[in-house]
């Protein structure tokens, strides 16, 4: 039986776990040896395909691969580069089958979200275009949770207890200081059009009094007068108010409270901080002593307080990619599928690619309470699950330790570079 190359690469932001997808990529791979020659990564995502920037997996121990399970960031490299229109871009296109064709690779596994999910699907049609025969396996992959199909994205359960971890540990500290010092404590998280992630922050909130005492979710309309009101009556009851936002939150004319006016290479605007703007608006009003933080880039890599159940469905998807693509599925995105909740059980599905690319699934409406600043019980009991487990790395003299790879360079084989 003739043997081909796999590819994988990592793309979009990254997360606590998506190593544990390409440790589940690389070890089955390396099971089905008899299929597969070697498993070659693209340095910085579809940019290292491009560039012919690649590198042989082969060259590092198991050891160390396995150790990918317990490492954040992401081991390769991503990027945010999405790929125009097959009419448009061709040349671009026609690059990628050539890079793939030189190095024998007939298996590709793109892990992200729903820009990278759009790029693995128009490989898939570019490769039959022009009759080069490649799988093409998308990987589920963001910490927003806003992919179609699948019960949730894995990185979301990660970041969804480091954030309701983080504002209960923040309200007890403000609600210890709260008579004589701090009154407002907000807390930003990441989020530009989905509110998951201030949403799995109502976790920690238990019985009445407990933080967060409010949420704004991107879902709903911003209104500076009911949002001041209700931080008067929290204030006022329990001494204090702790409050948590989604970076996307707008206006009631749809604008980002705070845009930056800048854009990234996907063509998102890039917010520029939107709790310190919440913090002046209660300051004026009311003049509260306070405090903000934004979560920014340590919600989505605290590994040392990842979720188990993230970590298991992370490796699960990319140990089933191998084998859907083995199995001659072509053009797919394995999926979670929730077979319960009481107790959790999930297993894995299947979603087309031309349907999963390029959508985007917001927080429900029946997930968030009528009044808009908090979560529902159905909301609880979607979450719940996500959070559930203890998954810690190796310490080493006190703090994690983790695993960096060699990521020895392939040698490149077409004499002809490529601008991006």
């Amino acid at each position: 039986m003739a043997k081909y190359n796999a590819l994988y690469a990592q793309s979009g932001g990254v997360t606590a776990v998506i190593n544990a997808t390409a440790c589940g990529v690389i070890q089955t791979a390396r099971h089905y040896s008899n299929q597969i020659e070697t498993l070659i990564a693209a340095r910085n995502g579809i940019i290292g395909v491009l560039t012919e920037d690649l590198i042989d997996t082969s060259r590092e121990s198991d050891e160390d691969i396995a150790g990918l399970r317990y490492t954040p960031s992401g081991a390769f490299g991503s990027c945010r580069h999405k790929l125009g229109s097959l009419e448009k871009n061709r040349a671009q296109y026609e690059r990628l089958i050539e890079v793939f064709s030189v190095h024998n690779i007939r298996y590709f596994f793109y892990n992200g979200g729903g820009d990278s999910q759009d790029t693995a699907y128009k490989i898939s049609q570019i490769s039959q275009i022009l009759g080069y025969p490649m799988t093409c396996i998308g990987i589920p992959k963001t910490i927003d949770n806003d992919l179609p199909f699948t019960d949730n994205s894995p990185g979301f359960g990660s970041v969804a207890k480091y954030v309701a971890t983080s504002i209960r540990e923040a309200g007890l500290d403000v609600a210890s200081m709260a008579s004589s010092s701090t009154k407002l404590f907000i807390l930003e998280v990441m989020g530009r059009h989905t509110g998951w992630i201030a949403a799995a922050s109502g976790l920690a909130s238990e019985q009445d009094g407990d933080a967060p005492h409010l949420i704004l979710f991107p879902e709903i309309a911003f209104e500076p007068e009911r949002f001041l009101e209700r931080v008067q009556q929290c204030t006022k009851k329990f001494g204090y108010c702790t409050i948590v936002t989604s970076e996307g939150i707008r206006n009631q004319d749809g604008t980002f409270i705070a845009e930056s006016g800048l854009v990234d290479a996907f063509g998102h605007k890039q917010l520029g901080g939107v709790a310190p703007v919440l913090a002046k608006l209660i300051k004026d009003r009311f003049g509260y002593k306070y405090h903000w933080a934004l979560a920014d880039y340590l919600q989505r890599s605290a590994r040392h307080i990842a979720s188990k159940t993230d970590v298991e469905q992370a490796y699960a998807l990319g140990k089933t990619a191998v084998e859907f693509a083995l199995a001659g599925k072509n053009a797919v995105m394995p999926i979670i599928v929730r077979e319960s909740n009481h107790p959790y059980s999930w297993s894995i599905g299947e979603a087309p690619l031309e349907k999963t690319a390029n959508v985007e699934v917001t927080l429900p409406t029946h997930y968030i309470t009528p009044d808009g600043f908090h979560i529902t019980e159905k909301c609880r009991e979607y979450l719940r699950p996500l959070i559930l487990g203890e998954d810690y790395p190796p310490y080493k003299d006190g703090l994690p330790h983790y695993t960096k790879l060699k990521n020895s360079a392939l040698a490149k084989k077409l004499e002809k570079t490529f601008e991006l």
